[in-house]
């Protein structure tokens, strides 16, 4: 059972948990690649769920399991060997008891493996460690005298130390019989070669506007601004719950209108949004702050290159990327900066830089190479 004085690592806050998200929007080849093993007698004993945050890897991990944990296997087959049913969706009724189960926290034939919390110091464990997995092993060993299936959700793989990695990796290089493991993963590049080499990725897609307010709706979040979110998010569910909680959409409308400002940069204003993450118990705005910023360098970079960018984001957003980024060259010397600014927000952020006065700099540096890009002899012909 789920306790629920414990926060759950893997839920969005102001969204249903996975489990509790019965429906996959946008995901039908990801979910079509598994069925097809399945029916091809092809039901690998390890399976890597990869895509950008927020897409839905998580709920696909929790309608594989309830799928695989309620639907017969050929051992099941009647007296007479009458061949089952082939399955041609994942969907498995609400009140069949393995959903109630699941809902519930209380299925015995599946494993949640995630951060544990961590009862001296009242919070959350910051990666998965060895003794999580261990209780995986030992999970494993308990069950299989029950018989039937079982299951095992990594949510995510990339929060596991090297010690837990390890140790997950024996699990998939000698899987115990009837078992499948469903491993998250956000950025699978960061995994150990041999995890990936021996479980079948599932590759999840960002969606369109469409399906990000049809999937927002069915994960109970916020569906206005359903295409300006889709742009901020780049398809991520998750992304635009966390943006809509946080008046990101607002936030991200105040970076574009400071910056109408460039190359004579509003100090002021500047200041004033830079001050605006500065202080005890906002550190939730300032990592806000931080993507937002990330976004409109990496759109400032992709404009100039591309020549083209979306659905706006914000008022005034596509004359302003028009007018900083206006040719490739431009939108290279952002992508540097983008990448330059990524690094000097990590290392502020590792070394406890004042929020405000990281955030100036950032925003100070936007205004040099603004500054530096409208002294070009083609921007003033």
């Amino acid at each position: 059972m789920t306790d629920p004085d414990i926060p759950e690592p893997d839920r969005v806050e102001g969204a249903l948990h996975p489990r509790e998200t019965l429906r996959l929007i946008g995901q039908g080849a990801a979910e079509s690649a598994f069925l097809d093993a399945v029916k091809g007698g092809r039901l690998h004993h390890g399976w890597l769920l990869t895509g950008p945050r927020g897409v839905g890897k998580a709920t696909l991990a929790w309608r594989i399991a309830r799928f695989l944990l309620a639907t017969p296997t050929s051992s099941d087959a009647g007296l007479f060997g009458d061949p089952l049913p082939q399955p041609d969706t994942l969907d498995i009724a609400a009140d069949h008891p393995v959903s109630r189960r699941l809902m519930a926290g209380s299925e015995p034939r599946l494993f949640l493996l995630r951060r544990a919390w961590d009862q001296e110091k009242k919070r959350l464990k910051t990666v998965i460690t060895v003794d999580e997995v261990r209780r995986l092993k030992s999970f494993f060993q308990l069950s299989s005298a029950d018989g039937g299936r079982r299951v095992a959700i990594v949510d995510s793989a990339d929060e596991m130390n090297p010690n837990a990695a390890n140790a997950l990796l024996k699990v998939l290089e000698e899987p115990p019989a009837d078992v499948t493991l469903l491993l998250v993963s956000h950025q699978p590049s960061g995994l150990l070669p041999t995890i990936r080499s021996r479980c079948r990725e599932l590759r999840l897609v960002p969606m369109s506007p469409g399906e990000m307010a049809e999937a927002m709706a069915a994960a109970g979040g916020e569906v206005s601004n359903s295409e300006a979110l889709a742009t901020l998010a780049g398809g991520s569910v998750g992304a635009a719950i966390r943006l809509a909680n946080l008046d990101g959409l607002e936030i991200y409308a105040r970076m574009v209108a400071l910056f109408t400002t460039l190359p004579r940069l509003d100090r002021a204003k500047a200041l004033q949004l830079a001050e605006s993450a500065s202080g005890r118990g906002l550190e939730q705005r300032l990592d806000l702050l931080m993507v937002l910023f990330d976004l409109f360098l990496a759109r400032l970079a992709r404009f100039g290159v591309a020549g083209a960018m979306g659905p706006e984001a914000a008022p005034g957003e596509a004359a302003l990327l028009a007018r900083l980024s206006p040719d490739q060259a431009a939108g290279r010397r952002w992508a540097d900066l983008h990448q330059a600014l990524g690094a000097r927000s990590r290392h502020g952020r590792s070394v406890n830089l004042d929020p405000a006065a990281l955030l100036l700099d950032m925003i100070l540096k936007i205004d040099e190479v603004a500054t530096e890009l409208a002294a070009r002899p083609e921007s003033r012909s």
